[in-house]
């Protein structure tokens, strides 16, 4: 067994099983019920601003727009995850997207580079510089907040000096395709009854590995429930695509992301020591994991992932922008806070990050639609990242 999971396992071995008959207080409901909560905050939403823009805002056309949207922050959410549940935090991502996509359009635009070659270099690039930001946090010692916001800053620089300040359009139409490029309907069908199917057989394996290794197993109608709703909403879904254009490509990219990533989280020796090293990373260096190089590469993914995210959100506006991005740190970190990744390290998931972009896509849409104020859209926005880490804070004191 993997040193590094043992720490891991006999935290959960002190936790309390579901049906122990105990009394449930308010931080055990929400722990277990965070995704299922998250999930009725997000219908209650949508509901809201249906009504408020007469069924508008749930049309299948804005959901498809919505989801594309919502793609570009769930992309670097998924890299983001990984970074806080190790106990860091990465500023530059919004910045590093623009330069990256900003970069993507000089090479489709200027240079009139194969795709194929643009986007071989972009994504290159953003390993690279992931690499950078790592070896600065892990091996320099510098504390990643001032290696985030060093990078914000000067990242932002080079995209204005690379385009000069300017929009850099119109890209080509095979560029555009990556941003929006739609799958027929039959192919939204088929990848619905395979991510149903993928979900249920986790959830058996899940389930069988929770009783060979004693650990608390959750009650069978609460795992039944879980593959009954995964299997309701990507019915409602692929139906929503299929009756406009189809499932878009940026949120199939998204979906095979959050596979990939769910994977390397729950089921590797990588992913168990993220989780180690967010938890204690003194305990996990003694236990002779090389702490310094797990950092290096999550940051690396971190960057991979704003490469990604940059080509999406350069094919989906269809132009180089020299302020895209901007603020898109602040959104991926509060999608991760509200998906319940806890702000000390050592908890969260890739599933619930990518449900907090959601919830931030949502508000983003609706409040565009209801032609809200941008001032009034910060609060919001700004109170719902203070009352997810309040949350946080408030179901995970005394447990550490």
């Amino acid at each position: 067994m993997d040193k590094a999971q043992a720490p891991l396992q006999a935290a959960a071995r002190r936790a309390p099983a579901s049906g122990s008959g105990s009394t449930l207080n308010f931080k055990q409901i929400f722990t277990q019920y965070k995704i299922l909560a998250l999930l009725v905050a997000i219908a209650v939403i949508w509901a809201f601003f249906s009504w408020k823009t007469d069924g508008g805002f749930t049309s299948a056309r804005n959901l498809s727009n919505l989801m594309r949207q919502m793609s570009v922050t769930g992309i670097l959410a998924c890299g983001m995850v990984f970074v806080i549940i190790a106990g860091e935090i990465d500023l530059s991502v919004g910045s590093l997207l623009g330069l990256l996509g900003g970069a993507a359009a000089v090479l489709d635009v200027t240079h009139h580079l194969p795709l194929p070659l643009s986007m071989a270099i972009v994504l290159a690039s953003g390993l690279l510089l992931g690499f950078v930001n790592g070896y600065l946090t892990a091996y320099a010692g510098i504390p990643s907040f001032i290696v985030g916001l060093g990078g914000m800053l000067a990242y932002r620089g080079i995209v204005l000096g690379i385009t000069g300040g300017a929009t850099i359009a119109p890209i080509s139409p095979e560029f555009e395709q990556l941003g929006q490029a739609y799958l027929p309907p039959t192919f939204g069908i088929v990848l619905g009854v395979v991510l149903f199917a993928l979900a249920a057989v986790l959830a058996v394996r899940q389930r069988a590995n929770q009783v060979r290794h004693k650990l608390p197993v959750i009650a069978l109608w609460r795992s039944l429930f879980r593959v009954a709703l995964t299997g309701i909403v990507l019915a409602g879904f692929i139906a929503t695509f299929n009756s406009y254009e189809g499932i878009p490509l940026p949120v199939l990219i998204l979906l095979v992301l959050l596979g990939v990533f769910s994977y390397i989280a729950k089921q590797t020796v990588f992913g168990r020591r993220i989780y180690a090293v967010g938890s204690n990373m003194e305990a996990t260096r003694l236990s002779g994991i090389n702490v310094r190089a797990v950092k290096l590469w999550i940051f690396g993914l971190m960057g991979l992932m704003c490469a990604l995210a940059g080509l999406i959100n350069t094919a989906r506006l269809a132009a180089g922008s020299p302020s895209a991005g901007t603020s898109g740190e602040l959104d991926v970190i509060a999608a991760c806070f509200i998906g319940g990744t806890s702000m000390r390290g050592g908890a969260g998931t890739v599933h619930g990050a990518l449900v907090g972009a959601l919830v931030m896509a949502s508000l983003d849409n609706g409040m565009s639609m209801l032609d809200v104020d941008t001032y009034w859209q910060m609060i919001v926005k700004g109170a719902i990242l203070t009352l997810a880490v309040w949350l946080d804070v408030a179901t995970r004191s005394g447990r550490r």
